[in-house]
């Protein structure tokens, strides 16, 4: 079930607008990015559809005009291109990148990437806070990945971020939320939209960082590396179409201690109710 038919169970299919996914003034109905990092190229274009995903990030470098294979040509039309700036080691090579991006026809949406650490593939918050700036001051809808940090989050909506992609773990690890507590920090003080990137593994972890209320999940390598990677995106879609349905539900309480009989039978088993 797509997510216009899981609101319309829970109340008024109006309400789909009004939950719409807005970055820098675009509204998206779909809540799972697709990353393109690690496909091959045959299987880009079922993965997407697969997934519902409105937007997929680009690496530039598989963007290869006039080449043998463009990854442009196994994207499905409609699908917002979202280039990062893989590779960046510095603000500038970061900026030098988007511009190149745009020129290329790309658009003005960009992903921050600036990582210096080449055994975590941690990115440098201070670098990327930099080129957000920059980016943001020339038109560019920037998206920064960054390490989960409530002070940078603050600073990046300062100087105009469309939004924070904290990583839940090192990227393609698979290894779950390991930054749980830090990124329900961000979604609970952050005003800007928290699209959780990095680290995912499985779909139910999709499902738990929606249901905390981030707004987006990045996916990438627990797709790209899946046995069956259109039914791994499709898998995904339902996880975070459950864990967004789930939260603006409202989940129910949580008893610390003891239990509550869903149905109280104790009269009756004390002998003092007849069926």
């Amino acid at each position: 079930m797509d997510t216009k038919g899981l609101l319309t169970l829970m109340g008024d299919s109006s309400d789909i607008a009004d939950d719409a996914l807005v970055l820098g003034g675009r509204a998206f109905t779909s809540r799972f990015i697709l990353g393109s990092g690690k496909y091959s190229l045959a299987l880009i274009r079922a993965a997407v559809e697969h997934a519902g995903a409105q937007i997929i990030t680009l690496a530039l470098r598989r963007a290869n005009p006039g080449g043998d294979e463009n990854i442009l040509d196994y994207i499905p039309e409609g699908v917002t291109l979202l280039p990062n700036t893989s590779g960046a080691r510095t603000a500038e090579e970061a900026v030098k990148i988007a511009h190149f991006a745009r020129e290329l026809g790309c658009g003005d949406m960009i992903k921050i990437e600036v990582i210096r650490d080449a055994k975590y593939l941690l990115p440098d918050n201070h670098e990327t806070l930099k080129a957000a700036e920059i980016l943001a001051d020339e038109g560019f809808i920037v998206m920064p990945y960054i390490n989960p940090d409530l002070t940078v989050a603050r600073d990046l909506a300062g100087v105009g971020a469309a939004c924070v992609m904290p990583l839940a773990a090192p990227i393609g690890s698979n290894r779950g939320i390991e930054a749980r507590g830090l990124i329900r920090i961000l979604i609970e003080e952050t005003e800007l939209p928290v699209i959780v990137d990095a680290g995912i593994g499985r779909p139910s972890q999709a499902c738990d960082v929606m249901e905390m209320g981030a707004a987006a999940v990045m996916i990438n390598t627990a797709v790209a590396t899946a046995g069956d990677v259109p039914a791994m995106a499709g898998a995904f879609k339902k996880a975070v179409e459950a864990g967004r349905a789930a939260f603006l539900a409202g989940p129910g309480r949580v008893l610390e201690d003891g239990a509550d009989a869903s149905s109280p039978l104790t009269g009756f088993l004390r002998g003092e109710g007849r069926l």
